[in-house]
């Protein structure tokens, strides 16, 4: 039996990043981890994967990513080092390889059954972030098919022999579509909702673009847009995502995906709109950046190409409705279709009929319950490295003022 007044579940960007701001406060804690320090950066992406923001943006105010450019994009290798690295320099009490399996109300507090014993704490901070349990909407039953979910594929050379079916089209489709494409293999891409904003614009990333105009600020997105998806890359040095230029590669593209019947997966027809409702959005950025770059008397320089569109390619405006798997040769399907949460080891009534947690900017129903690191928790920022990273200090904020003598 150990006692502790705070645990952290967790050790990804928001467990790391909320150790880092109770231990300014003083606050006695401790951090546990199933695995490894962002074990998910490590094991659960490709190989090639890189971050979608630049270094200089995306890590904790506190610390660069010394070694690097501050405009590249860090590797999945090179960013799971930082989190260790900023744990490791700072002290902070992480313990490694050890699983919470339930977590309860006792007493006054919490009592956390872990795979290394019973942990008693006055205050819970949950911080296992929102890639949880793969989603699979669609089942195909051909064994002949080899199928996997976006944080199991790795390279295509681990892949079997075949075209390849990647269903989503945010950034772990898209960008898997083209790493696929450029390494010569025959591609298909269902392309559903999404946002495409330019990767930068003006001389400036469209990361700077978005904090300037105040939408990582954005509280909760618009009404009938939650589960649209943002089609981003920093790979290849970063560019914009246009699904004109992976039709060019060769991807060819798809509508929604829908039930497989007899060998032949159903298709939306929907692509044409999904496409120009992407280009819908990139233009607005580039309208809504212009307008401010006027009204602030930027002396940023014009880019009046950025608005020319390639023609919609044929795949677009003849879509396929119907695609015989087997008929098209196809030996692997990805599932880049996102995760659901999983938090059935948390034995509390505070869960929606979705799994999400009812919370208020990560301060659930419960005293003495938080959580951190989930997307929206506070605002559109709240899932990035920089935004877990301001959440955490405003919930440790919250635990030392109720701490005595700690505020």
């Amino acid at each position: 039996m150990e006692t502790t007044h705070t645990l952290i579940i967790g050790a990804g960007q928001a467990g790391v990043a909320t150790s880092a701001h109770l231990a300014k406060h003083g606050i006695p804690h401790v951090v546990l981890e199933r695995a490894r320090i962002a074990e998910r950066w490590r094991t659960e992406r490709w190989d090639s994967l890189v971050a979608n923001g630049p270094a200089w943006h995306d890590r904790f105010p506190e610390a660069e990513f010394d070694d690097i450019d501050p405009e590249s994009f860090a590797g999945k290798d090179r960013v799971a080092q930082y989190f260790e690295t900023f744990a490791r320099t700072r002290d902070l009490p992480v313990r490694t390889g050890v699983t919470v399996t339930r977590l309860e109300r006792h007493g006054a507090g919490f009592r956390a059954v872990t795979s290394q014993g019973i942990i008693d704490a006055q205050n819970v901070v949950v911080a296992t972030g929102p890639f949880q349990r793969p989603l699979i909407p669609t089942t195909v039953s051909d064994p002949g098919i080899a199928q996997l979910h976006s944080n199991a594929y790795r390279n295509p050379g681990a892949l079997p022999e075949g075209a390849v079916l990647v269903v989503g089209a945010g950034s772990s489709g898209a960008q898997i579509a083209e790493e696929l494409a450029r390494s010569g293999r025959k591609v298909f891409l269902s392309v559903g909702p999404h946002d495409r904003p330019p990767r930068r614009y003006r001389g400036q990333d469209f990361v700077w673009w978005l904090g300037k105009l105040g939408k990582w600020d954005m509280k909760a997105p618009t009404p009938g847009t939650e589960h649209i998806t943002i089609a981003v890359s920093g790979a290849y040095g970063g560019h914009t995502m246009d699904f004109r230029r992976l039709a060019a590669l060769g991807v060819v593209l798809l509508g929604r995906a829908g039930a497989v019947l007899n060998g032949v997966l159903q298709l939306a027809p929907d692509l044409q709109a999904n496409i120009e409702n992407g280009d819908r959005n990139y233009l607005s950025v580039l309208d809504e950046a212009d307008a401010y770059a006027a009204a602030h008397g930027l002396d940023l320089p014009p880019e009046p190409e950025a608005r020319q569109l390639l023609p919609l390619p044929t795949s677009v405006t003849n879509p396929i409705t119907a695609l015989d798997l087997r008929g098209e040769g196809i030996g692997s399907i990805i599932w880049a279709t996102g995760f659901r949460p999983d938090f059935g080891w948390i034995a509390m009534d505070i869960f929606q009929e979705d799994g999400r947690p009812t919370h208020k900017d990560g301060i659930s129903d419960v005293p003495g319950l938080y959580f951190v690191g989930l997307p929206w928790l506070s605002c559109r920022g709240s899932a990035f490295i920089w935004g877990a990273w301001r959440d955490a200090e405003r919930l440790a904020g919250l635990i030392a003022a109720d701490t005595p003598g700690k505020a």
